[in-house]
């Protein structure tokens, strides 16, 4: 199968990209990459290097071996020379994720129109979509052409919940201001105002104390509806890797 990876210029996270990546590579699928003008991308570098975490350096820096994997994405020549949006077509593709990511380089990835329409055309066609954290913003925002709704609208997700979001600005916002909080509203909250019934649509999974790693890949929370599979931040990101195999292999 052919998936694209849509990816911002800079600032995506690196984890909740090069995980997946590997997995889906590894299950024996093709992966395209695309930023708004055929850009080489660059992941956020303080989730590579932890520079300004300060005491929650261990807590909020990828780990080692998202590192290693992040390194071995950025030399794959695909990576290196990712397609222009301008030039996606939906039908050249099997399946499409988008991921996540906080800092100021997202928006215009999170906020493209054409991004949108093709997870829409995608989700409309039964084909597999992956999102995670900051990523579910982009189904969430795209719209089903026949009703004007969010294509969200009368699906189950979840997404970088608000204690998430505010636990990691609160944590850091004395030195790096607003630095986690992408846009004035949450993340969830955006969300959740695009579903048919917040309550009952919106699944927030279970609150999480420990780090990700290879050796612990069951550790996180996903939710899968249909063709759609969503996640919430990096520590579901391992997990999330292993069930986008599994939807893409359900779609084969």
């Amino acid at each position: 199968m052919r998936i694209l990876f849509p990816l911002p210029a800079r600032d995506f996270d690196p984890t909740e990209t090069a995980i997946p990546w590997k997995q889906v590579r590894e299950a024996g699928h093709e992966v395209v990459f695309a930023t708004p003008e055929a850009e080489a991308p660059e992941a956020d570098p303080r989730i590579l290097t932890g520079k300004g975490f300060g005491p929650w350096r261990f807590f909020l820096r990828a780990v080692g071996h998202t590192r290693e994997v992040y390194d071995e994405m950025s030399a794959d020549p695909s990576f290196r020379a990712p397609l222009p949006y301008a030039e996606l077509d939906a039908d050249d593709f099997d399946g499409v994720f988008v991921t996540g990511g906080h800092a100021p380089g997202m928006k215009p990835y999170l906020e493209s129109k054409i991004v949108h329409d093709l997870v829409a055309a995608h989700l409309l066609a039964g084909k597999p979509v992956g999102a995670i954290c900051h990523g579910v913003l982009i189904p969430a925002r795209a719209r089903n052409p026949e009703t004007g709704r969010s294509i969200l609208y009368g699906r189950k997700t979840t997404c970088l919940t608000k204690a998430q979001e505010l636990s990691a600005w609160s944590m850091t916002g004395l030195w790096l201001g607003s630095y986690y909080r992408t846009y004035p509203q949450p993340v969830e909250d955006e969300v959740k105002s695009a579903l048919e019934d917040p309550a009952e649509d919106f699944v927030s999974g279970p609150f999480l104390l420990g780090r990700e790693g290879p050796e612990k890949r069951d550790y996180g929370f996903t939710l899968r509806d249909g063709n759609y599979l969503s996640g919430r931040y990096f520590v579901d990101s391992y997990k999330f890797a292993d069930d986008l195999v599994s939807l893409l292999a359900d779609h084969a």
